[in-house]
């Protein structure tokens, strides 16, 4: 209590009223005593006061300028959003469109095993069946890393996350492992997927993936999770995990399913049989009309 009595007693300290008691005594303390130190004082407010009071005069006046402009901006906003998520909602009917007709096209051109056969490699048709689901994510601490070269300096610095040259690496090993359809993060891959890199993110095909990122492959679960874990591709990533802290896990599932590709369009390949059928058609033609 007398701690706080003290404070209260003096709460100027010592120092500061000796040196206001001598500014009094000299003379120098207090308010100006010439005519033009006072009227230097008064200009110097009425100029201080001057410039509050325009500040505020024109923050009052450009009020509501802004607001408006932050209302419209608002409003811009949330109309580009919904037209944004309007054009991807018809962007997945249309996929789903080309998904139908291309199954109807093959269904059409000769049905059978050998065409489903050929819908399921070439990614046109939705799968299902056992196989293995792997998991690859960024490192807890993405910023973080090791001493080790295990993927080299080019590309990403942060060497916690997962890069696009990994995932190419566990997707080329399943594929050498015995998988028969792979999708990550339910992008199915072809023959004309690309896995690539856009910065930080990793696209499939020019879609950008979050992490984590799931691999679905089908095939046989036990001898292809083990084959891949076997293979180089499979230490690459355990070295990953080791080194880099990247978060991995695989498992062997009894039924997946795997979605078939958005697109499957082919510019310049033809097929043999289709083109020797009609150079046969030509050939014949050519010797009837001679």
């Amino acid at each position: 209590m007398s701690l706080i009595t003290n404070v209260m007693d003096h709460s100027l300290d010592d120092g500061y009223a000796e040196a206001a008691a001598r500014k009094r005594a000299d003379g120098t303390g207090g308010m100006p005593k010439t005519l033009r130190a006072k009227l230097g004082l008064a200009a110097g407010l009425v100029l201080a006061a001057l410039v509050v009071t325009v500040g505020a005069a024109q923050a009052r006046v450009e009020a509501p300028v802004v607001a408006k402009e932050r209302e419209e901006l608002i409003d811009r906003i949330d109309r580009e959003s919904e037209a944004a998520d309007k054009l991807e909602h018809s962007v997945d009917e249309l996929r789903d469109d080309v998904s139908a007709r291309q199954r109807e096209a093959l269904e059409q051109s000769g049905g059978g095993e050998s065409q489903q056969l050929v819908g399921v490699l070439s990614g046109a048709v939705e799968v299902h069946g056992p196989g293995v689901k792997l998991v690859v994510d960024d490192a807890e601490d993405a910023s973080g890393g090791a001493d080790g070269e295990v993927r080299g300096t080019s590309g990403f610095s942060d060497t916690g996350r997962v890069r696009d040259r990994d995932m190419q690496r566990v997707v080329n090993g399943l594929w050498a492992s015995g998988a028969e359809a792979i999708a990550i993060n339910g992008q199915r891959l072809t023959a004309l997927s690309a896995i690539r890199a856009a910065g930080d993110a990793i696209l499939v095909d020019n879609k950008p993936l979050v992490p984590p990122y799931t691999v679905l492959a089908v095939g046989d679960g036990e001898r292809l999770s083990a084959k891949f874990q076997d293979s180089s591709d499979g230490m690459y990533l355990h070295a990953l995990q080791e080194n880099f802290g990247i978060r991995t896990g695989i498992s062997v599932e009894e039924e997946l399913r795997i979605p078939a590709a958005p697109s499957v369009i082919v510019r310049t390949a033809q097929p043999y049989f289709e083109k020797t059928r009609k150079t046969q058609e030509t050939e014949k033609t050519e010797k009837g009309t001679s």
